[in-house]
């Protein structure tokens, strides 16, 4: 176990200025390790290895290091700086064997970040004997857990540091660990064929966590593929989901991997507008590639989309899986503890690293060359109406960028194709991103219409962007641990993304605009190689960490703009291509031409350029002589010539060139070291060729070091990055491939390493600022554009700075396939082959071209004169829309006098005339036989007789020709025959076909067999064959060309294509071409011709009619061509030995194979094969007196390819291509040359799959001058012009036996009645014959099922082909248990087995106890384990797929039986049956007098029917395809073997996908005919048909016959009674017999009472068992000692233990994509052996019923929300309480009214009952989920009580206040008293490592009372919002009987008795207590008011009656009456 400690960044010292040498602890189980000081340094570096011994225990997934940082001290105590945990839980599963840990930072005591970092390694050797699961839950990703959050790193380190371990993975070779490396992701993708396929998308949604809002209802919606998914809604902060998502889709796989997840959080109570909580997005393809396909239990961080600033709006755990065909979603195991884990360490992202707000910076300045896109009507008008006409700016632009879902579009500029937005663009998103790339698409904007896409490119992140992880790799090293390169701190290579300043070339559909739709539009969209360049944009990209933009969209500023020009500094480039050969053209036609353009230079259709001499000449296709046509150049090749400006970008490319050279080499090498491990040459030479791989790639990369920067003017801060990139990592290869010469020790285990440095390298090589167009080559028939081949500029590219600078086909002649534009048969059809010269230089270096020019370089002008036959004169009357002298085309208007040479040439010569061989087209050129045709013609009136027209004898389309007596024969033919009238068409007897004229024709144009009446026209067709003397093709060439008019003139009968050299009376229009010479004024060599540019001068007359010239612009420049003066013969011989699997084409599974044998202009046939699909031609193809042009050492470097095609011929229809295969001859300069050529295998391509593979060699041999060259000899002859493959080449053979045993045919019932089947061999039968000694040519084996149908009909009706025969060769004299295969019926011994019962203990365990002991759920088994029970072994995939029991086919071998094309025309062949049975190869002896050696199948099973007793146990399914529309499905099983069926559909489980079945079926069956057990689940429905899920299918004769006893597992232990009681027939003492039997041992002996026991030479005892089964205390179940001590030998020999598997479902609707998995296992017992032991009791446990009792006693602190009427602040406070999942029994208290202090008393209790799996600690809900749902569905929740605080409303809504969530598993400890309670207490135990988590458990504690805080929500922030006392309790079903409670204060009121509250007095409702109100409220308030207010009233009263008395007292007083 080892620790690398790296080095540290950055710790600030607080206070004290001194600087502290800091040192390191680090702690595992208990065991302390340290590191040196290091003195005064902030940022020390150790690289110090710290070593930890583990004793042999393995490491638990649990385990973590500790690191502590401390300050050295001499006195006194070091000071603590900082620490931090590392969680191994990757290294214990397995899936890495090193965890890289960078920028870890580091915290204080209290959990906070201390701003530094730390980075280490470690890495972990597991003992030998631990398994490592690499499915552990707990597998997650390295879990930094730093307490806090990442800490903010500075600016020198980077946010990404650390990469994501999980998606590393051991390296298969346990030699070599490999880090993960970043840039290697997605090669999982490449694996895919680029088809529609299907997929299947699952997407688990676990829980949230910390989801914002107050009394919320969560919901998730999962959209993928434009399918959405929700959950069930849930209520809380941190809802439970569990539910699983579907998704099936069928698409490409690139267009899968860009599509998204997309999570959003909702709260379903609020309104739609504001409901959205918040979302997370990734990329599908991010999921694919990680290794398993899936991202298991993480968690994602959800953030709101609208702002970026915004923190976390919660998390949510989600596992997803993306499952291709063929794949299997690894299983997802639930962790004990997984509900406490800790977010931080589990987020979905790279390791120890938060994610952050980055802005990507697009700076787009610029964009040129884009292409017009609108229609010219409009411009067209205005040009009539005098108005400026401008085509080439027909196009409104701008540029849209996408990343990660976000879209931002640069402002439209119109009419505009070199636009100038100069904007910049930010792009905001989380880093690191989840996506891959930035797509970037320039648009043409529509007023009307959509907008169309110009061109898509992608700035793939991972190639401009680095996270310095890759560096650090390992490399092979002796078995142990590999050294490791450490980054010393000298400087970081990882970098945040960064672009340019630089141009992006677009590519897409050709530029030429017609206003018809586009069919290549696909391609603007970038969704397949683009076929012509279509513009550039330029471009920059920065990234900011951290930090807001207020716009998204702003102008560039004028200093970057400026910035900008330096980057944009043009070079002048000179490209030239010299076309050697054009062949393998499939049809002829018009005339071909090719065009070279690089950008839009030497487009001859862009009339944006200078004409340039950028295509070639027009030449018509001849046959040649066989299959395919060429072009005849012969000695005058075309040559290209296109001069361009373009940055100089050398610095990049040569560095791209210089890697690219290096990996070629090593690519190379390894092709040799692979064929020579598949030869299996001997060691010596195997390390010869390894040693010579090694030193070569050693001495290159110390050799050939990638260019230094400086000095260059155009450099970019990615280009400075990139070379560190490169540097390092091209240093670590180079130290790999040091160490590993050093000290490997298995030589093929190296294989992978080595090929893992060729893909970095070639990784390496990717420019991503490669602003050179591609090189196209187009090839045009007539005007049209036909096939293409893109060229990358880098490859021919000429470099002064060395010569592996230069590009690998830089001035070398390359054979190029041109491809059809967006070619659907994917290269099915070969357009042409080229075989082209290019070199691309600057301009400035033009003259070393000199050196790479072969031939003489000429340049002409020419034009053609035209002129017509008008009444028998030649003249220039009738020449109809043609001119005088024009160009080739006929179109353009010349005169010789206006033709002027380009500035820098001159005349060399007059015009002369000079026909051009190349475009005549003689229709028998090529072939060897030939049929002259003519048609004779007669007429009538209808009615009338038939008489002869003016014209009797014309051509096919009715064109007038000769008389069949003026046919002559041509020289070098020979005629085989008379004139015939060809009668083998639709015509009479005589020959004739009749036709009605209709005007204005003067011909039928269909013509009928019968004639009739009104028929006035008849024609017959007389032909007469010829055949070509034998003479040599060049001598015929040579021959022909002398021929044709001595003027030079050419004729045609129609203006057009087709020419030819001798006039005939038909023609009416000839032509002859006059051409001028033209040499350089002022250089020498080839270079010359890179000064022709521009056109040669145009006719003056008509300069005023633009509109010709543009439309044939450059139609008229000077043609260059290179002649070569001498040619040199050569001798081809291709050997073709044989092909295997080959594709079947045929309905009756063969096909009937030929090649055709092409090189450069000569092909050959193979002959034909009947039937076979493996067919050994055994031929040599001779091809004599090839002319080849140029140098033959040039020849002898880069030969011409020799390309095999192979037909399936047909004798109806026309013949299907099979494949395509390469093969390069070896090349004979000198006869004296003795190297022999070496048959190989090469692949055999088809629509870019592997079709097979042909074994062909190839050797060329230069003739010497005279011709006379010993040859060699030719080979022997099979038949008439068959050469077999001669001795030396072909495989040597040596006589071999084949012995064949037949066990049993399979078929689909459907195909065939298996009643008369024959197969071409005898069973146990033998066959011998001449078979090759070396094993790389062995034929394969073929097996033909033939069907004996009525009336003799015998067709074959499937067919396998085993390639390799290795696994089959044996030693005939040694003999094994391979050959003897005794059937277990040949016991006699009846199985006597005495089952004592004893006395039935009351078991506290079932099976389920011991199926979860060997899961490991050790909570769900109880005291099992405790009581030394037996455990079984649940393997995660079928049984057959265990590579140790070798597929259980040990006994033989079963082979797929196939058919050819399926019916529906599909071309993957259908599956028929299967075929058993098993080969042994052995070699016989020569000398016929030796005896041969002894048979190796000798004692056979019985050929009879078995019956049997077969039980199948049904455990549980796990992820079944949902079927309803609630996206569950309600399972049953289904079983049928044989003719018997089980349909258990009365047992289905309703609504889930993973239901828990255990159920055991028992049926009787016969071996071998019953031998495919099928198990289905189907989805039950009440109303429609039931639907099948998927179905398995088990072979239960192999399970039968297999020697690993796989009939019924080995138990551990011999119980005789118990759960664990022996179910075998046999006792473990006669199984061992049996045995022993079987292998040819003697019979095992025991002796000390059955105590010990020797077997094949070894002795046991049972006391050594006893001690390796962990001292298992003896039970009282077990059986005799004699048994148990064989069981214990038996299971040492590698039996199939007791077991448990998971078999995958699949179903017809996805054929390869599981459709869920279902654990079971199968037991066979034949039934005469006797009545087997008693099954397992599977059947499932039950939920037990618990009571809750929560007593809410008081409340206190609660949020006074209202105000009364008096003003005083109270609240009406009452408790809600539920359990999540049970809401429909929400309780409530009654209400404290009017507290005034927050305080409230209730005395209340809740009750809730629940149904509680103790084993899984989950509660389980069963309940209907609507109304109208048939059955209850089953939820499985965790046990939770949530309490919510009220304010009572009785006229508006209730408010609430606040809530508290507990989960009654893990508790939260209550306060005692109020005061110490706060919100601090919930979140404390969050991250912290957990005390014992059974303590915490309710169940465990039983009871608990205190004090828990309540929160709510406000502002954002968490506030407190009340405390509550509360009693938990928990109590079961009998405890509730025994101690009773009621709910509320109801009876029983008891276990507590809960008295009324004591409230106070002011606690009453103001409605209902009217007197209270008035004591209370009125008079407690207001009592001074009211004295005051009846005091004034007294006043008032006093004073009214003053007034009203006062008037009368003084007018008595005055009147005073009584006086």
């Amino acid at each position: 176990y080892k620790t690398l400690i790296g080095r540290s960044n950055r710790w600030y010292n607080k206070g004290k200025k001194k600087v502290f040498p800091p040192k390191y602890f680090i702690f595992l189980s208990d065991e302390k390790k340290k590191t040196k000081s290091i003195d005064s340094e902030v940022n020390p570096v150790w690289n110090e290895v710290l070593e930890f011994d583990l004793k042999g225990a393995p490491l638990d997934s649990s385990s973590y290091i500790d690191v502590i940082v401390k300050d050295y001290e001499t006195i006194g105590k070091d000071k603590f700086i900082g620490s931090t945990k590392v969680s191994l839980r990757d290294l214990a599963t397995g899936q890495m064997r090193s965890l890289p840990s960078k920028n870890v930072p580091l915290v204080n005591e209290n959990g906070q970040d201390i701003g530094g970092t730390i980075n280490l390694v470690i890495a972990y050797d597991p003992p030998a004997g631990a398994i490592t699961n690499p499915n552990d839950p707990q597998a997650g990703d390295a879990t930094v857990d730093a307490g806090g959050g990442g800490g903010e790193e500075g600016d020198e380190t980077l946010p990404d540091g650390g990469q994501s371990p999980s998606a590393g993975g051991a390296s298969p070779t346990g030699q070599a660990v490999k880090l993960r490396q970043r840039l290697t992701r997605g090669q999982n993708r490449h694996r895919l064929v680029n088809k529609p396929q299907d997929f299947q998308i699952r997407v688990r949604i676990i829980e949230a966590r910390q989801l914002p809002g107050n009394n919320i209802k969560p919901v998730v919606k999962v959209s993928v593929c434009g399918q959405t998914h929700r959950t069930r809604i849930k209520r809380g902060n941190n809802p439970f989901f569990d539910e699983m998502f579907f998704y099936n889709v069928h698409k490409l796989p690139s267009d899968l991997f860009d599509q998204i997840f997309s999570f959003r959080v909702y709260n379903s109570y609020s309104l739609r507008a504001d409901s959205l909580m918040g979302e997370f997005k990734l990329d599908i393809g991010y999921v694919y590639d990680e290794p398993t396909h899936c991202v298991m239990r993480k968690w994602v961080l959800l953030s709101d989309p609208d702002d970026s600033s915004s923190g976390a709006k919660g998390y949510l755990k989600v596992s997803l899986f993306v499952v291709g065909t063929g794949d299997e979603p690894p299983a997802e195991k639930r962790d004990y503890n997984d509900d406490q884990d800790d977010i931080e360490s589990n987020l979905l992202l790279p390791a120890g690293v938060t994610l952050r707000w980055a802005t990507l910076s697009l700076k787009v300045f610029r964009a040129e060359d884009i292409p017009q896109m609108d229609d010219a009507f409009v411009q067209n008008l205005k040009g009539l109406f005098g108005g400026d006409e401008n085509k080439k700016n027909l196009v409104d632009p701008f540029l849209e960028a996408r990343f990660a879902g976000k879209k931002l579009c640069t402002q439209i500029i119109e009419k505009n194709a070199n636009p100038e937005w100069n904007q910049v663009l930010h792009l905001q998103v989380k880093f690191p991103s989840m996506c891959e790339s930035v797509k970037l698409t320039v648009f043409d904007w529509d007023r009307v219409t959509g907008n169309d896409a110009i061109g898509t490119t992608y700035l793939n992140l991972s190639r401009i962007a680095s996270s310095g992880g890759e560096i650090e790799e390992e490399h092979a090293g002796n078995g142990e641990m590999s050294s490791f390169e450490v980054n010393t701190g000298k400087s970081e290579v990882g970098f945040l993304p960064v672009f340019g300043p630089c141009y992006v070339n677009l590519y897409g559909s050709p530029r030429e605009f017609t206003g018809l739709p586009d069919p290549y539009e696909d391609l603007n969209l970038g969704k397949a190689e683009g076929v012509a360049y279509r513009g550039r944009i330029l471009v920059e990209l920065s990234t900011k960490l951290e930090g807001k933009v207020d716009k998204a969209v702003d102008s560039i500023h004028s200093d970057d703009i400026l910035v900008a020009q330096k980057y944009q500094r043009r070079r002048k480039f000179c490209l030239c291509a010299v076309f050697h050969s054009a062949s393998m053209i499939q049809e002829p036609g018009e005339p071909i031409q090719f065009e070279v353009s690089i950008g839009n230079y030497g487009n001859k259709l862009d009339n944006t350029c200078k004409p340039l001499a950028s295509t070639t000449q027009y030449s018509c296709a001849v046959f040649d002589g066989n299959h395919y046509y060429y072009l005849p150049w012969a000695n005058t090749k075309p040559v290209v010539v296109v001069t361009s400006f373009w940055e100089d970008i050398s610095h990049r490319l040569d560095a791209v060139n210089i890697i690219l050279y290096i990996t070629h080499r090593l690519q190379s090498n390894l092709e040799a070291f692979k064929t020579a491990i598949a030869a299996k040459v001997s060691d010596n030479q195997l390390v010869e060729v390894w040693l010579k791989l090694l030193t070569t790639l050693i001495e290159d990369l110390e050799s050939f070091p990638t260019p230094e920067l400086e000095g260059h003017s155009n450099l970019t801060s990615l280009d400075l990055q990139l070379k560190k990139l490169r540097d390092s990592a091209l240093k670590t290869i180079m130290e790999g491939a040091r160490l590993m010469r050093g000290e490997a020790t298995e030589i093929r285990d190296t294989l992978s390493d080595i090929e893992s440095w060729a893909d970095k390298l070639q990784m390496l090589a990717e420019e991503p600022q490669n602003s050179m167009p591609d090189v196209i080559i187009w090839m045009l028939r007539g005007e049209k554009r036909v096939a293409y081949s893109r060229i990358p500029a880098h490859q021919i590219l000429f470099s002064t700075y060395s010569e592996q600078a230069c590009g690998q086909h830089c001035g070398k002649t390359q054979t190029v396939f041109l491809q059809y534009p967006m070619d659907k048969t994917k290269g099915l059809k070969v357009p042409v082959q080229i075989r082209v010269n290019m070199w691309l230089g600057l301009s400035a270096h033009e003259k070393k071209f000199n050196s790479f020019a072969e031939g003489t370089f000429s340049v002409f002008a020419e034009m053609y004169e035209n002129q017509a036959q008008v009444f028998g004169k030649w003249g220039t009357t009738g020449l109809v829309g043609r001119h005088k002298y024009s160009d080739v085309t006929g179109k353009l208007k010349l005169k010789q006098e206006y033709f002027m040479p380009p500035r820098g040439w001159e005349w060399e010569d007059d015009w002369f005339i000079d026909p051009e061989k190349a475009l005549l087209t003689e229709a028998d050129a090529g072939h060897t036989e030939f049929m002259d045709e003519v048609f004779q013609n007669e007429t009538r009136f209808p009615g009338g007789e038939w008489k002869a027209p003016s014209e009797p004898f014309t051509d096919v389309n009715g064109e007038k020709s000769f008389n069949p007596g003026e046919f002559d024969c041509p020289p070098g033919w020979a005629w085989e025959d008379e004139w015939t009238v060809d009668d083998n068409r639709a015509v009479d007897d005589q020959g004739w076909e009749y036709g009605v004229t209709i005007p204005p024709d003067d011909k039928p144009r269909s013509w009928v067999a019968a004639e009739k009446v009104y028929h006035v026209h008849r024609r017959r067709r007389l032909v007469r064959p010829r055949k070509r003397v034998t003479l040599s093709h060049v001598y015929l060439f040579t021959q022909r060309r002398d021929q044709g008019d001595p003027n030079g003139w050419e004729f045609s009968s129609l203006i057009g294509w087709k020419f030819h050299r001798k006039e005939r009376s038909s023609d009416t229009f000839r032509r002859r071409r006059w051409r001028r010479k033209m040499g350089p004024e002022d250089r020498l060599g080839a270079s010359a011709i890179f000064q022709l540019e521009g056109a040669l001068g145009v006719d003056t007359e008509e300069k005023g009619s633009k509109a010709d010239v543009t439309k044939l612009f450059g139609a008229n420049t000077p043609t260059v061509s290179c002649s070569f003066d001498r040619s040199h013969l050569y001798h081809l011989r291709v050997y073709v030995y044989e092909a295997r699997n080959l594709t079947s084409m045929d309905k009756d599974s063969f096909s009937d194979p030929y090649a055709h044998v092409s090189f450069l202009h000569v092909s050959k046939t193979t002959e034909r094969l009947r039937a076979t699909l493996n067919p050994t031609w055994d031929q040599t193809l001779i091809f004599n007196d090839l002319e080849i042009y140029g140098d033959p050492q040039n020849v002898v470097q880069r030969p011409p390819d020799i390309v095999l095609e192979f037909y399936d011929s047909d004798q109806v229809g026309k013949d299907e291509l099979l494949g395509r295969s390469v093969c390069v001859p070896i090349v004979k300069a000198n006869p004296n040359m003795d190297q022999t050529p070496k048959l190989l295998w090469h692949p055999i391509t088809q629509m870019g799959r592997k079709a097979g593979e042909a074994l062909v060699a190839a050797e060329l041999i230069l003739q010497d001058k005279s011709g006379q060259l010993d040859l060699p000899l030719v080979p022997p002859k099979r038949a008439e012009n068959l050469y077999m493959v001669p001795q030396g080449i072909r495989p040597v053979v040596q006589l071999t036996a084949v012995e064949v045993k037949l066990d049993l045919n399979t078929f689909h019932e459907h195909e065939i009645l298996p009643a008369g089947l024959s197969v071409l061999t005898q069973p146990g039968g033998g066959v011998w014959g001449l078979l090759p000694k070396d094993e790389m040519y062995t034929p394969p084996i073929v097996l033909k099922v033939i069907d004996h149908r009525p009336f003799g009909r015998k067709p074959v009706v499937g067919q396998c082909t085993i390639t390799s025969l290795e696994e089959f060769r044996c030693d005939p004299y040694v003999i094994t248990a391979d050959g003897a295969m005794s059937s277990k019926s040949k016991e006699a011994c009846q199985s006597t087995q005495h089952r004592k019962t004893t006395s039935l203990e009351k078991e506290t365990i079932d099976w389920w106890s011991k199926f979860y002991a060997s899961t490991g759920d050790h909570e769900k088994c109880g005291p099992y384990l405790e009581k030394g029970y037996d455990t079984l072994k649940v393997y995660d995939c079928e049984l057959e797929d265990l590579t140790e029991f070798k597929g259980l086919r040990d006994f033989c071998n079963t082979f797929k039986l196939q058919r050819g094309k399926n019916e529906n025309g599909d071309d993957d062949p259908s599956v028929v049956g299967e075929f058993k049975g098993s080969f042994r190869v052995y070699p016989l002896p020569d000398d016929p007098g030796v005896a041969p050696p002894p048979r190796q199948f000798r004692e056979l099973p019985d050929s009879g029917p078995q019956q049997c007793v077969v039980r199948i146990y049904v455990v549980r399914a796990i992820d079944l395809q949902p079927k309803d529309n609630n996206g569950r499905c309600d399972p049953y099983i289904k079983i049928s073997l044989g003719k018997n069926t089980i349909e258990d559909r009365d047992h289905y489980i309703p609504n889930t996908i993973s239901p828990v079945f255990g159920r055991m079926f028992e049926m009787t069956c016969f071996l071998p005919q019953d031998k495919d057990l099928k198990i289905s689940v189907y989805d039950y429905d009440l109303l429609s048909r039931d639907e099948k899920v998927g179905e398995t299918v088990i072979d239960l004769e192999n399970r039968f016959l297999s020697r690993y006893n796989s009939y019924c597992g080995l138990p551990q232990t011999y119980c005789i009674s118990g759960i664990n009681q022996w179910r075998d027939q046999l006792k473990p003492s006669q199984l061992l017999e049996n045995l022993a039997r079987l292998k040819g041992l003697s019979k095992p002996r025991t002796e000390d009472n059955g105590n010990s026991l020797t077997f094949n030479g070894q002795d046991y005892t049972l006391a050594e068992f006893g001690k390796v089964d962990n001292n298992k205390e003896a039970h009282q179940h077990l059986g005799p000692a004699r048994e148990r001590l064989c069981l214990h030998v038996l299971r040492k020999q590698g039996l199939v233990p007791e077991h448990v598997e998971t078999r995958t479902l699949y179903s017809t609707f996805q054929p390869n994509i599981s459709q869920g998995r279902l654990q079971m296992w199968v037991d066979v017992f034949p039934k005469s052996l006797g009545h087997p032991g008693p099954p397992f009791d599977v059947t499932p446990r039950k939920a037990k019923k618990y009571f809750l009792r929560a007593v809410i006693w008081n409340t206190t602190d609660v949020t006074l929300d209202e105000t009364s009427i008096t003003g005083e602040h109270m609240s009406d406070i009452y408790v809600k309480g539920w359990m999540p999942g049970m809401e429909e029994n929400k309780q409530k208290t009654d209400v404290h009214y009017r507290s005034l202090d927050g305080d409230g008393n209730f005395n209340w209790r809740f009750v809730f009952d629940f149904d509680f799996l103790p084993a899984e600690q989950l509660c389980l809900v069963s309940k209907k989920e609507h109304f109208w749902s048939l059955d209850k569905t089953e939820f499985r929740i965790p046990p939770k009580l949530i309490v919510q605080i009220w304010d009572n409303d009785k006229f508006s809504l209730d408010d609430y206040l606040g809530s508290l969530e507990l989960d009654l598993r893990d508790l939260v400890a209550p306060a005692k008293t109020p005061e110490k309670c706060s919100l601090g207490m919930m979140n404390v135990e969050m991250g912290a490592p957990h005390k014992t988590e059974h303590a915490k458990s309710l169940f465990a504690q039983q009871s608990v009372r205190g004090w828990w805080p309540c929160s709510i929500e406000k502002d954002g922030n968490t506030v407190l919002g009340g405390k509550v006392e509360m009693t938990l309790e928990i109590i079961k079903e009998a405890e509730a009987d025994e101690r009773p409670a009621g709910k509320g204060r109801d009876e029983p009121n008891m276990n507590p008795k809960l008295d009324p509250p004591k409230r106070p007095e002011t606690s009453f409702f103001w409605f209902t207590n009217p007197c209270k109100t008035m004591k209370f409220i009125v008079w407690k308030r207001f009592r001074c008011l009211f004295i005051g207010l009846i005091l004034l009233l007294i006043v008032v009263l006093f004073l009214a009656i003053l007034l009203y008395s006062l008037p009368n007292y003084i007018s008595m007083k005055i009147v005073q009456p009584l006086k």
